[in-house]
Formats: structure tokens, sequence, C-alpha cells
């Protein structure tokens, strides 16, 4: 397959999220037959709720900085299935992603023809495996894996990360991982298991106590970012682990909540540096100069933010009160199963115009539907419905308030498709 025929033969296999078929039988199975390439290198493997793309970004620019050859795993996407796979500080490359892609399809299929898988492998789980594939061929020292969603089942905990971290829980996804905070964790937590390193980012009580259960349980001492002090001085931002101090002119990543997904990436820094050699300096380089596409990202009058749940939303609602003094014209799209209410209750009172949009995603709910949970009181002058993603964005360029700025949040789905719309059309050209 090249690699049009292999993007298009992943998605055929469904929706990444509504198409997962929870459960490790099958990645393990895949694994196996293709040599176990996981066992090839040191492991990190981070989950929760929010944050945990932030951290896997800021530990691969210090690991850059130290010269430790990485391999980055993260989803999703937003313009192309390779951003989901960084070797070394670099996508993979398109032939490269197709090769293994089909080397994973065959492998697949003969498992299934040999009745030792009794499922075809998910989109996730597939690619999943070419990420730990990649990472084998091109001798990495390290691979830094973003769960998916939840843990437990979750396809990257096949590989048996070494590492786990875990970033604040909260609610989301309850159709595949539970209704209440405790059951969240307790699939969150489950990536840790008896000779794990462990570092655990800030947490409510309930979330914390179940995580302290599974520490207690393999006799695990942890370190927790709570133990991480942060001061600031005249644009100058301290960290305080308990060893050193860390002094840094500002973070890569914008948003104060970016604090708290520092304070990890510290923690797994300094546990890696009983493989590596990774300096303080490294440390402070890998902060100050990590980047997220799509996540509080600027793009001449467009701000881009995947918040795609209440924490999210809450984390970008408290950046454009402290950053954002403009008109905002928001653009907003989302998928079905959030809790939009909440969410628009937080974003929609911020924005001076309102565009509501549907992505390309079988799980989008249309503009209609989204416009139920707009605030009373707000102008309907203000507020449009458009059915694609181009519309919206045309419509906001023709209505933008001068100075103002276009925020495109509420899935990371749409971000993705709002920036190629934005590269491939020349009318809405930056």
């Amino acid at each position: 397959m090249n690699f049009a025929e292999t993007t298009q033969y992943l998605l055929s296999l469904g929706n990444e999220v509504s198409s997962m078929k929870l459960g490790l039988v099958n990645i393990r199975t895949l694994l196996a037959a293709l040599g176990n390439p996981q066992n090839n290198y040191l492991k990190i493997q981070v989950a929760g709720t929010n944050g945990k793309g932030s951290v896997c970004v800021f530990l691969d620019a210090i690991c850059h900085s130290a010269g430790v050859q990485t391999g980055l795993y993260t989803s999703p996407h937003l313009v192309s299935i390779t951003e989901r796979i960084k070797i070394k500080g670099s996508d993979i490359d398109e032939d490269e992603f197709a090769r293994l892609a089909t080397t994973i399809r065959e492998t697949a299929e003969r498992l299934l023809e040999n009745r030792e898988l009794e499922n075809r492998p998910t989109f996730f789980e597939q690619v999943t495996a070419i990420a730990l594939v990649a990472f084998a061929e091109a001798k990495v020292d390290l691979a830094i894996l973003e769960t998916g969603l939840g843990g437990r089942l979750d396809a990257t905990t096949a590989a048996n990360a070494e590492i786990a971290a875990i970033t604040p829980i909260s609610i989301d996804h309850q159709e595949y991982l539970g209704e209440t905070l405790a059951e969240i964790a307790v699939e969150k937590a489950a990536i840790i298991h008896e000779s794990s390193n462990v570092i655990i980012g800030e947490q409510n009580a309930e979330a914390k106590q179940i995580i302290c259960g599974r520490l207690e349980l393999f006799q695990i001492n942890a370190s927790f970012a709570a133990d991480v002090s942060t001061t600031a001085d005249n644009g100058w931002l301290n960290f305080r682990t308990k060893t050193r101090e860390y002094r840094t002119n500002g973070l890569g990543l914008a948003g104060r909540h970016q604090i708290e997904n520092a304070k990890i990436a510290i923690l797994l820094a300094e546990t890696l540096q009983k493989s590596f050699t990774i300096t303080p300096e490294n440390i402070v380089n890998g902060l100050e100069n990590a980047r997220h596409p799509g996540r509080l990202e600027y793009q001449g009058e467009f701000l881009f933010d995947g918040a795609h749940n209440i924490a999210g939303a809450k984390a970008l609602s408290e950046y454009l009160d402290e950053f954002v003094t403009t008109p905002i014209t928001l653009i907003f799209g989302a998928m079905k199963g959030k809790d939009i209410s909440a969410i628009a209750g937080i974003l929609f009172p911020i924005a001076d115009k309102i565009i509501l949009t549907r992505p390309e995603n079988s799980r989008s709910m249309t503009a209609r539907e989204l416009s139920e949970f707009l605030p009373k009181g707000f102008e309907r002058d203000s507020v449009f419905l458009t059915n694609t993603v181009a519309e919206a964005i045309k419509t906001a360029k023709q209505t933008i308030f001068h100075d103002g700025v276009i925020l495109i949040t509420g899935s990371l789905y749409l971000v993705g498709e709002a920036k190629s719309v934005i590269k491939h059309n020349s009318e809405f050209e930056i």
C-alpha cells in the first residue's frame, strides 16, 4: 500500500473512538507476531484526562535537548496521521508509515486467517503497532506513549511501560470509562504495575485515594507533582523539586495549566536521569522550547485550542480572561457524548460572536443541536449556524471585529480540520 491507500484502509476500520474495542488480547497477539518490538527500548506511558499530550511534548523536548533518541506517540492527529509518530523529533516519513502499515495489516490478516485473532485489530491498535515497530527499527532509546483512552484496556498499555505518569483526572468518556470519577480513576491507575516507576499529577481527593490504593497494592513509592513548588519573579518561572531548582524564562506551551504539566515532565526527567545524562540545563531548555500544535496555538488572527471537556474549557477560559482583551469570534464544534451544557456554559459567554459548525466526523453534533446550549439572552443576530468548517471560517472572516481573534475550539477534530481548510484555501490565507 502507498500512503494514500494506507490512510484510506486505516480510516475504513471505523471512527477512532466509536469503533474501538477496549482490551489487550488483540494488541498483545499482534505485537507478539511482530516480535514484541516494544521490548527493545525503555518506555514511559502517560495517562490522565487533560494534559497527557503536553506532558509528553515537554518531556520529548527535554530529551531532545539532552540528546536522548526518542520515539513519541500521541493522538489524535490534526492534519496528517504521521503527526502521531515522531522519531527523534520528526514526524515519521509517509513512505515509511505506509511500509509499516502494510506489514501490520498483512500480519493481522494472517492471524485472522489462522484464527489466532478473533477480531481485526482496530484503527488505534494498528497505529499503535506501527509506532512501536517504527521505534524499534529506528533504535530509539526511549518511547514516550500517550494513552489513547482510559488506561487499563488501552492499546498503549500492552507495551508494559517501565515508567508511568498520571495527569489530573476528571470526568470524560463516561460511556467507556465509567460514570463516576472513582470508576474513571480505576481505569487510568491500572497502567501502574508491580515494577513501575510512578509520577502522579495533582488530583482531587477521590482520584488520589484510588491511585494511592494502587500504589499501596504494589508497595510503590511514587513522586507527586504536588511536592514540586513554583514561584514567579520578574518574568521568570521557578520550579523546585526535592533535589534541585529549575529557573525558566517561561514555558513553551501557553496557559497557567501548563505549569502542572511541566511539574510532571520535570519529575519524569529526573527519573530518567537514572538511565540517561539529562542535565538541569536540558530540562530548562526543553520546558522553554516545547511546542504542541492545536493547544493555545496562534496563527495570525486564529487561536486554536482543542478544549473538549470541562477541565479543558476551564483552562481555556482562564487563559482568555488573562491574556485576550480583543473581541472574540468563537467557532465551536463538538462530538456527541460530551457535556456540552457545561462546556458551553464556560466558553459561550466569553464570545462576542458564536459560529457553530459540524466537523467531518461521524460523532460530530450538528450546529442546530449545539444551538440548544446557547446562553439565555445572547443576541441571536450574533449567532451563526453553519454546515461545514469551511463555511464557519468564511463566516468568521466576514464578520470578525476589528483587531479581534477567531477562536476555534471544542474538539481537536475541529481544530485539525480547520487548520487543513486554512492551509489549502487561499481565501483564508493568514
